[in-house]
């Protein structure tokens, strides 16, 4: 039984970004509602002979595997796929032509093949498999054309206060929820900043960022891995080698933090985007050899200490994302205990804590640069499971996939509606959201002003260096609390 979907849609959009957008099939993810997800399996850049892997959505919740192969491409004008699912082929093509210079027709045409089908079950079937083309058409529009820059909602607003209604969204429900999840603005000729590349959400949002054309600097504390993800970044995005640098670094290592960021200035003296996302979770209190608590040093001290080195590349158009954590909704700064001295030691609380003084500081630190925060919600990552592998567990049926969790991080760098918006928030699945609501979170302008003053005490030092022009490394002057605390659990 054959039936033919044709829609039409004209975007408000240039046609080669029209095109670039839709030259891999697998972005079919971020428009068409009945996908679910969509793989690229053929690594490298998009040609004839690529191979997808499409998670269909069908009525009753349930899912079906298609497999695509790329027949035809014609640059900015046409598209040709072959489909094969399990009783059903398609095939699909997306013919381009420009109206004028910001105005693109697509016409989208499917030509469905089902083997099997009765003609009853066919007169059924019809109806819905029309209604599915007009939604994939109204979305493939919305994901092409650039919204209005957002505001806050009253809906938003009321479900952080309720705290339950939001939390309820931290999983792919609230993902799911979103009207417009395409990344179709291209970043060529941008340079993007990212820590914490070589797994979970930083992998996601580089291999997202650089399918969009960005050049990445990444930053991570393992070099093996670091190669490893390189590779991965090029299968996804079909990117060259020359698109990508790896600098390695231990951000519990403030010293080291700020010499690579140094070096990476000078090496790249023009970063348009600088994405702090690397993070842990330690269940052990442990003291780095600079006497510095490994939670608030990862979490808090390097990001901030990463941006104000990497500064001088930073220009007055440049965002820097920091990603920080739902957790923090549950947990202020505590001002009198910022190294966790004091037992029993909760890595869950340590790892909150200092994502809420990191939001706070971003808040409240003048900067050249456009500075924003994120969480990503419940997201499915191997830091979560080696960090909280109960939760992990008892979760994993509601938990995001990676790519649901770096969603909003790619937006921010990329969204062009986001270009003179430059008060400071904290973002969720592109939305802003209420950053405080239990009693005992919130920072007054006193405690804002002392938790400047200890951040600026302990990295004063590997701001200013020596004689020899290298950064200091002995212990800072408040040890006497952190000697006595080691061991403490």
């Amino acid at each position: 039984m054959l039936h033919t979907l044709e829609e039409h849609s004209i975007v408000k959009r240039s046609l080669a970004d029209c095109f670039a957008y839709l030259r891999d099939f697998s972005t079919i993810e971020q428009w068409d509602p009945s996908v679910f997800s969509g793989r690229k399996l053929t690594a490298g850049p998009v040609d004839i002979g690529c191979q997808y892997q499409l998670e269909l959505k069908i009525p009753g919740g349930q899912q079906i595997v298609m497999h695509y192969t790329q027949l035809a491409i014609k640059e900015n004008e046409l598209l040709v796929l072959e489909g094969h699912g399990a009783n059903f082929t398609a095939i699909d093509t997306l013919h381009f032509k420009a109206i004028n210079a910001d105005t693109t027709e697509i016409h989208y045409r499917a030509a469905l093949n089902f083997q099997n089908l009765l003609s009853p079950a066919y007169s059924l079937l019809k109806p819905i498999l029309n209604r599915i083309g007009k939604h994939a058409a109204r979305g493939l529009k919305r994901a092409l054309e650039i919204p209005a820059t957002p505001k806050q909602r009253f809906k938003d607003r009321i479900s952080d206060h309720l705290l339950l209604p939001s939390v309820l969204n931290f999983g792919r429900r609230g993902y799911l929820r979103q009207p417009r999840k395409s990344h179709a603005s291209r970043l060529d000729g941008k340079v993007i900043a990212i820590t914490g590349p070589t797994a979970g959400l930083g992998l996601s949002a580089a291999s997202e960022l650089s399918r969009l054309g960005a050049k990445l600097i990444l930053v991570g504390r393992d070099n093996s891995r670091l190669i490893q993800s390189t590779k991965q970044i090029m299968d996804f995005s079909g990117c060259r080698e020359n698109q990508l640098s790896c600098y390695e670094t231990d951000f519990s290592d403030l010293h080291d933090t700020a010499n690579v960021g140094r070096q990476i200035s000078a090496e790249h003296p023009c970063i348009d985007v600088l994405i702090n996302n690397a993070g842990a979770l330690f269940n052990e209190r442990e003291v780095s050899d600079e006497g510095v608590e490994r939670s608030i040093a990862v979490n808090f001290l390097a990001p901030i200490l990463l941006t104000k080195v990497l500064s001088p590349s930073l220009h007055k158009e440049s965002r820097v994302i920091n990603v920080v954590s739902g957790g923090l909704y549950t947990q202020g700064v505590a001002l009198d205990d910022m190294l966790f001295c004091k037992p029993p030691y909760n890595g869950s609380k340590a790892y909150a804590r200092a994502k809420r003084a990191l939001l706070t500081m971003s808040q409240h630190t003048a900067t050249t640069a456009i500075v924003q925060n994120m969480h990503p919600g419940w997201a499915a990552t191997p830091g979560l499971a080696k960090s909280l592998p109960a939760f992990n567990k008892a979760l994993s049926p509601l938990l995001r996939d990676r790519r649901m969790g770096a969603d909003t991080m790619v937006w921010l760098a990329s969204a062009p509606e986001l270009a003179n918006f430059r008060h400071t928030k904290l973002w969720f699945d592109r939305q802003i959201h209420t950053d405080t609501v239990l009693p005992g979170t919130r920072t007054t302008k006193s405690d804002i002003e002392k938790l400047r003053q200890w951040r600026d005490g302990v990295l004063r030092k590997y701001l200013k260096p020596n004689r020899h022009g290298r950064f200091p490394t002995q212990k800072s002057a408040d040890l006497q609390c952190l000697n006595a605390a080691k061991g403490v659990n």
